[in-house]
């Protein structure tokens, strides 16, 4: 696919950038199978959509992945790091052209409790859990954008 913008993307998102992205949705969530990784590249993509509470001023892939306080944990594990398998990619462009799925819909936190799933997490209500993965999303006054398409 070349180094160009993946066509009808909902995000501007250089071939770099989602390779990115397949990345940190497999150091994310590999053991939830595609669909959890899809979940993980949802939440990605809504936080670079969002431009609002705690992602104000994120505006592409790489800006959401690094971002400091707030970012992944995967970034700082060595299995982050490893090349982006295509199977993975092609999740990675799933995400990005805006294939949605709940509960990760319109997600912008997740994370992986010993126990159950609280009811909300740092404010926010949760929206659902995938298998390990517990899923929290914003209130559409306070990030309108991730609900728009």
């Amino acid at each position: 696919m070349g180094t160009g913008v993946i066509p009808m993307a909902v995000i501007n998102a250089p071939e770099s950038h989602v390779k990115l992205l397949a990345r940190l949705m497999r150091a994310e969530a590999e053991g939830e199978g595609p669909l959890g990784m899809l979940m993980v590249g949802n939440v990605g993509v809504n936080r670079v959509l969002g431009d609002c509470l705690d992602f104000r001023g994120i505006r592409n892939i790489w800006q959401m992945v690094f971002q400091t306080p707030g970012g992944f944990e995967a970034v700082q594990k060595s299995y982050f790091y490893q090349r982006a398998r295509e199977k993975d990619i092609r999740l990675a462009r799933k995400a990005v052209r805006g294939e949605r799925y709940s509960p990760a819909r319109y997600g912008l936190w997740f994370f992986r409790p010993v126990g159950p799933c609280p009811a909300r997490w740092f404010g926010q209500p949760h929206s659902g859990r995938y298998k390990s993965h517990c899923f929290y999303i914003p209130s559409p006054a306070d990030c309108p954008r991730v609900y728009k398409f």
